[in-house]
């Protein structure tokens, strides 16, 4: 299977390609640089591996939550891949990504817990809580926006082994101690990647999880009434 995946969620912008198994990347730490970077990476990740466009079977990208226009990069770019090539689409959680690289990155083992944290601006944090299963993140309970002050862990046992991810732990000071006296470590280095989407895509498109293009959209949690409030939006 050729799988590409995209994300322009963080300031990170990636681009990655599954092949059989075999996963290469192309990432930049580039805030206002996903629309000038990551059409070159998708034709270098293609020429690097003498494919095209029409060789791919399937593409992915990190539907959020995240950068409100870094999101809408990576879909329009996915949705404009999709319909030219009628490839499905499979759209992969932001906060699920990070998850899934603390578990690489720090060998997290089968049943211990990460808590991944975004900063969403405007006082808030991007918040998931996921299960380390099978070497793959599960989340637990909802995605959710709220100040870091509002944070929770799910369930009671005190002894469960907790980590924290993502840029968001930069404001573990806000957090309420019950939650972080329960984090064991944190690594608040951590952007979402598209060879993290790529892997988690690839698992969820064998399970028959993928859409069509007008249905691969971004996911922001934060309502629309929110964003209206913006300073200077009607």
């Amino acid at each position: 299977m050729k799988l590409l995946a995209l994300d322009t969620s963080s300031e990170g912008c990636s681009a990655a390609l599954w092949l059989d198994g075999q996963i290469s990347e192309r990432f930049e730490l580039a805030p206002r640089g996903h629309t000038r970077l990551l059409m070159p990476m998708v034709r270098e990740l293609l020429a690097e591996q003498g494919l095209s466009p029409n060789d791919l079977d399937v593409l992915a990208f990190a539907r959020g939550p995240g950068s409100f226009t870094g999101l809408r990069i990576a879909t329009g770019v996915i949705q404009g891949l999709s319909w030219g090539l009628n490839l499905p689409v499979v759209p992969v959680s932001s906060l699920a990504a990070v998850a899934l690289d603390a578990i690489e990155q720090h060998q997290l083992a089968d049943g211990e817990h990460i808590a991944v944290a975004f900063d969403a601006r405007m006082g808030e944090v991007y918040w998931g809580t996921f299960l380390c299963q099978k070497g793959l993140p599960v989340l637990i309970g909802e995605e959710r926006v709220c100040p870091p002050g509002a944070v929770s862990l799910p369930g009671s046992d005190v002894s469960a082994n907790w980590t924290g991810a993502g840029q968001g732990w930069k404001l573990k000071g806000d957090m309420p101690e019950v939650v972080v006296c329960r984090i064991r470590a944190v690594d608040n280095t951590l952007v979402p990647r598209a060879a993290m989407v790529a892997r988690l895509a690839e698992q969820d498109f064998r399970n028959g999880i993928a859409v069509p293009a007008e249905q691969a959209q971004p996911v922001y949690i934060r309502d629309e009434v929110a964003w209206k409030k913006l300073p200077g939006r009607a």
